[in-house]
């Protein structure tokens, strides 16, 4: 399975617009190659470089197996369920990293389930969605940007 954005390769930097200094908008996301079984697609986003431990920036969960890309902003536009991130908030939250901290890596990571749908609270929180995720998981693709303030 394959997970690329038109906004920033692998490994590149995010761009300005996609984080908490810009437009705080969700970036474009495209994916293929799901393996035979899947019922949907999980795509949660998260920095591990974060002083006090993994933060977690998005979760969009319950996303139907014909669904192979998200468009730019969708998280502001889309009915899917999303998660509350670790801002407290219901949806995207973009790269904000401590100022002077160096350059945070953000893992977007798509899951395949098997699995149509994930057994989770109305408020449920990125942790929650992933664990429950990871009960159903075929397959992963990961794609990581990296942004600096």
């Amino acid at each position: 399975m394959k997970l690329v954005s038109s906004a920033f390769a692998d490994g590149a930097a995010i761009p300005r617009r996609f984080t908490c200094d810009g437009e705080n908008l969700s970036p474009p996301l495209q994916w293929s190659g799901a393996p035979e079984g899947t019922h949907s697609f999980v795509l949660l986003c998260d920095d591990p470089d974060a002083p006090g431990g993994t933060w977690h920036h998005w979760a969009i969960y319950d996303m139907a197996p014909t669904v192979a890309q998200l468009a730019e902003g969708a998280a502001q536009k889309t009915n899917m369920k999303q998660a509350v991130n670790d801002f407290r908030k219901t949806g995207y939250g973009g790269p904000c990293p401590p100022r002077g901290h160096g350059p945070h890596h953000y893992h977007f990571r798509l899951l395949a389930l098997s699995a149509d749908h994930l057994r989770l609270e109305g408020n449920a929180s990125c942790r929650d969605a992933e664990r429950e995720a990871r009960k159903s998981t075929l397959a992963e693709a990961i794609l990581v940007g990296w942004y600096e303030r």
